[in-house]
């Protein structure tokens, strides 16, 4: 015992001796020195010469089957090797039947076990798509409670987001089922759209659109309105496309991203000022038609989008499941005096 301390006095006095009486103020660290966690993340965060990353994908929850696991994979490399600041689900987050409460196993099976990368533990913004409607979609907006990155506060909501150099992005998460008319007398989705009253969530919209003055108005539903995939005219396209364009139109709607159809588009209808994406290829694909004259880029692949968000323009690139870039776009803010010889024409790509 006597060794050990007489070790332990050499050794503290052999140090000082090194160190010639210098003391540990001479090294500045009289004042303790924090880095906080989010400092950190900051600095390893790979940058680019946008202010605002999100991914999107849609019907994706299927147990990691048809290609699940394929996509969350590459979603997880995506975000590690890119700037992104959340993700964006386009509904129909499980399938067949939705979830039963917050604490369905499915929870487990199609969600947390999946999107299991570090850079996918961030903020996700989810919507409700049709197969969400077949059990309790009261479920998902209850889960919000449990999860940390599952932000779903209603069945639809807003949430406005800063550019750096003060200029917003608006975007208005809403939810399609109570504005099909067929769904009312459907035996599964009937119970769940009762009492939702539709008229109301658009009057909310429209308002919401408004009163923003957000530079940038993004609105995410499931339905689309335009689409090159089996639905292009089907009873649900044409019930939204009936009560939500009109809105769009007059409030200056610059992207409307939706799921439903099983692929990868990007829409734009000549007149129309608002672009159109569908990213629903979460898991499962379905066909799409070549020859619409509105369609941009329609691919029946498995993937999700990235877009990239700053004041002059937003870049959106679609990733397959094997990683390759399938598309790229970008859409720009026509300055003041081309907004008057356009006139209406907000959108260019």
């Amino acid at each position: 015992m006597k060794r050990r301390t007489f070790m332990k006095n050499s050794l503290g006095t052999a140090i000082t001796a090194g160190l010639g009486g210098i003391t540990l103020s001479s090294f500045g660290l009289t004042k303790p020195t924090q880095l906080e966690s989010e400092d950190i993340q900051q600095l390893l965060k790979p940058k680019d010469a946008y202010d605002l990353h999100f991914m999107a994908v849609g019907d994706w929850g299927r147990n990691g089957a048809d290609h699940q696991l394929a996509v969350a994979g590459q979603m997880g490399q995506w975000a590690d090797q890119h700037p992104n600041d959340f993700i964006i689900s386009t509904g129909d987050n499980f399938y067949p039947s939705g979830v039963v409460s917050e604490h369905d196993p499915l929870w487990h099976y199609s969600f947390e076990n999946i999107y299991t990368a570090f850079s996918l533990q961030w903020d996700w913004y989810p919507i409700l798509g049709n197969h969400d409607y077949k059990s309790d979609p009261d479920a998902q907006v209850r889960y919000s409670t449990i999860s940390r990155r599952w932000k779903m506060p209603a069945r639809y909501y807003s949430k406005t987001f800063a550019l750096k150099d003060g200029k917003k992005v608006l975007m208005a998460f809403i939810d399609t089922n109570p504005m099909i008319p067929e769904f009312y007398s459907n035996s599964e989705y009937g119970p769940h759209v009762a009492g939702q009253q539709p008229e109301k969530q658009l009057a909310w919209l429209d308002q919401l659109l408004e009163n923003s003055d957000a530079h940038w108005k993004i609105v995410v539903g499931h339905h689309p309105l335009y689409t090159a995939g089996p639905r292009t005219t089907n009873y649900d396209t044409l019930a939204v496309r009936k009560v939500l364009e009109s809105i769009f139109e007059k409030r200056g709607v610059d992207i409307y991203l939706s799921g439903h159809e099983h692929s990868l588009q990007h829409l734009k209808v000549e007149g129309k000022k608002f672009h159109q994406f569908i990213s629903g290829a979460g898991s499962e694909v379905t066909p799409v038609k070549t020859d619409l004259p509105y369609s941009r880029f329609a691919k029946d692949q498995y993937g999700f989008f990235s877009f990239s968000i700053s004041s002059e323009e937003i870049a959106c690139q679609v990733i397959s499941h094997e990683g390759i870039e399938l598309y790229r776009t970008v859409l720009t803010k026509v300055c003041p005096f081309l907004k008057k010889v356009y006139k209406n024409r907000i959108l260019k790509s």
